[in-house]
């Protein structure tokens, strides 16, 4: 992996650093020296040294010979979401989405052609697969990535589906790229999208867009059932109401708090309104 920048500022120290958190996911939670190497693309003292640096740093942990994540990691994503203000807006209205459907409700972002999961509340019951904040999958096999590509203008859409997953999985491949462009556009036309058992067997979702204060779809937020236990028209006639009322609460909710006055700490200690702040 090394040599991609192109920049004269690009710092290959650092991406290799950030290659090798990034080799860990919920597959490979533990991994040894020689598979970090291997799977960072880097040489194996190269990768021992950046290792090294990062235990040191907090955020790896070695024992036995394996190395893993520690809970610091979390700090970088928690920084994120936390400067968007969007985790702590959403998180009383999908606790109250989830007490009312009692399925789990999820919220992600853009990444790529991949979504990446930024606030999740989630109900105990077995389902095929495991979502954290964090995880990533393709965005055309999930309601929400749907929801965020149909958002896209068509020449960035093209740029974004021509970009190969990071997520591990297979990425979704049409046998017409037509399909693609027109249920993208149903999905922008009626505000919302379906994944019937797409992104792995048993896992159904309906999602829908979380709009800024400009009106601009930055996430998309879904209810997950399980295809066995809920029919399509529950989800679509019981669950998807209380979603859509979610999520333009919570777009209300964030357009305000992007309005809000910023401040911040002068020399002397005093609190004044920050440069640009409103």
């Amino acid at each position: 992996m090394a040599g991609r920048g192109s920049s004269p500022d690009f710092v290959e120290a650092l991406a290799r650093g950030l290659d090798v958190l990034t080799c860990f996911d919920a597959r490979r939670p533990r991994m040894s020296l020689t598979d970090i190497a291997t799977a960072a693309g880097l040489a194996r003292p190269t990768a021992r040294r950046l290792l090294l640096t990062l235990e040191e740093l907090g955020y790896v942990r070695g024992a036995d010979g394996d190395f893993a994540l520690t809970p610091k990691v979390m700090r970088l994503g928690i920084a994120y979401a936390s400067s968007l203000g969007l985790w702590d807006v959403a998180r009383p209205h999908l606790a109250d989405l989830v007490a009312a459907t009692h399925e789990s409700s999820s919220m992600a972002q853009l990444d790529g052609s991949d979504i990446v999961y930024v606030a999740r509340v989630a109900v105990p019951k077995i389902i095929a697969l495991r979502v954290d904040i964090g995880t990533r999958f393709p965005a055309l096999r999930t309601s929400q990535g749907k929801v965020l590509l149909a958002a896209l203008e068509p020449g960035r859409l093209e740029e974004v589906l021509a970009e190969p997953s990071r997520s591990g999985l297979p990425p979704f491949v049409p046998n017409d790229p037509d399909d693609v462009a027109k249920e993208l556009m149903t999905v922008r036309a009626r505000g919302w999208a379906l994944a019937d058992e797409e992104l792995a067997p048993g896992v159904r979702s309906v999602a829908v867009p979380v709009r800024d204060g400009n009106g601009t779809v930055q996430a998309a937020m879904n209810v997950t059932v399980h295809a066995a236990e809920t029919s399509m028209e529950t989800l679509l006639d019981r669950h998807l109401p209380r979603l859509l009322r979610a999520a333009s609460d919570i777009s209300g909710d964030w357009a305000l708090w992007q309005q809000r006055p910023h401040a911040e700490h002068g020399p002397d200690g005093e609190l004044r309104p920050a440069a640009g702040g409103r």
